[in-house]
């Protein structure tokens, strides 16, 4: 409780209180700037064991956040609790993800480019708070193009388990898995997927995937919103939670005109985790 007074003193209107009881909260975090060109938006869910026991569940949502950048900046919260076991450490996160954006506008990176596409982001005013943090609309298989080789001989395409559909006031949400051990197995699983006409026409298709390196000891992971905000960090903390390896997991959903709010997350998270089961 004394961290959480003294956070939201310190942060003003940057801090957000999302749910109370169940201990959820949003920080925005930007470079300084007298007009902010990086900003990020850390949420939290502070565990019955914080901080004792338990570390903070964390979101980091900014849509040009992703693959290297979100490695890097994930990896530094992780060291940042292992350093301070038992200890509150929210302020130290928040403290380390500025100086990230910081380095960022000091860098010749180019300036992020933020477009909305998620329907139920613009339309639901239940979600003004992250309206400002939207991720690019991109073709799902061309931001793998970073991480293969058109040189590469195919892989062979792993078999692909489809889950039981999920739907809830006309929307409808069905999960994808596939067996992966590259990058290159994986863009061939979502362009086998987007062969599929009524998959390719889906409002979003999210999804995240784990391939443990055995030679560096260490997960190369990535998720993809696809336009609902969030749900891929969420869908790859849900794997991460599960521990699970050398698996994609995609998730459709099919809008049917009828927002769901925060329901739409626990119905693509509980579709992944029924495909996983299985």
């Amino acid at each position: 409780i004394d961290e959480i007074e003294a956070l939201s003193s310190i942060y003003g209107e940057d801090w957000c209180v999302v749910d109370e009881g169940e201990k959820i909260y949003c920080i925005k975090i930007d470079d300084c700037l007298d007009q902010p060109k990086w900003t990020l938006c850390l949420q939290v869910i502070l565990p019955q064991g914080y901080p004792t026991a338990e570390p903070p569940i964390y979101q980091l949502n900014a849509p040009w956040l992703r693959g290297k950048d979100y490695m890097e900046l994930a990896n530094s919260l992780e060291e940042i609790y292992l350093q301070n076991l038992g200890e509150s450490i929210l302020y130290l996160w928040v403290e380390r993800i500025r100086e990230f954006l910081i380095e960022k506008a000091q860098s010749s990176d180019p300036e992020p480019d933020i477009k909305k596409t998620s329907e139920e982001d613009v339309e639901d005013d239940g979600d003004d708070f992250l309206q400002d943090y939207q991720p690019l609309q991109e073709d799902p298989i061309k931001m793998l193009n970073y991480v293969t080789s058109e040189n590469q001989e195919d892989e062979e395409l792993p078999p692909i388990h489809h889950g039981n559909p999920i739907t809830d006031r006309r929307s409808t949400f069905q999960a994808h898995l596939a067996r992966v051990v590259t990058p290159r197995q994986v863009k061939r699983v979502l362009e086998k997927l987007y062969e599929n006409k009524k998959i390719a026409s889906a409002t979003h298709n999210i999804y995240a995937y784990r391939i443990y390196c055995e030679d560096k000891q260490t997960f190369l992971q990535d998720c993809e919103d696809d336009g609902e905000t969030a749900a891929g960090g969420r869908l790859l903390h849900l794997m991460q939670i599960l521990n699970v390896q050398n698996v994609l997991v995609v998730v459709s959903r099919w809008y049917g005109g009828i927002l769901l709010g925060p329901d739409r997350f626990k119905h693509i998270n509980n579709c992944a985790r029924n495909v996983l089961v299985e």
